[in-house]
């Protein structure tokens, strides 16, 4: 099942409010979220997170980014739109939370 960070970025790119791609980032004038795939390369993720740090905003890591957006390859996502990036936000943010807390608790 995919989750709900993964439907948002889907409902992004529909709406045309998302950005993909390293070389396409750095044409972004503003965004309020950048998604990254953890299989990003080196040299890749030192681009983004110097874009990151141009365009001030949140970065986050989701797994299986090309998947959720369309794009087999696709390694980063800019979110132009400043509700989604928040609902997106906020869901990797659950979504991690409860991984941490399940091991915890020894499941």
């Amino acid at each position: 099942m995919q989750s709900k960070a993964a439907s948002y970025l889907g409902l992004a790119r529909r709406a045309g409010k998302l950005t993909l791609g390293v070389n396409a980032l750095a044409t972004v004038k503003k965004c309020y979220l950048i998604a990254v795939d953890p299989a990003a390369s080196e040299n890749s993720q030192k681009e983004i997170k110097k874009q990151q740090r141009r365009l001030n905003c949140p970065l986050v890591f989701l797994d299986g980014l090309g998947e959720a957006v369309g794009k087999s390859g696709c390694m980063v996502a800019a979110v132009r739109e400043e509700h989604l990036a928040g609902a997106i936000e906020k869901e990797i943010g659950q979504e991690n939370s409860e991984r941490k807390s399940e091991n915890r608790s020894g499941r």
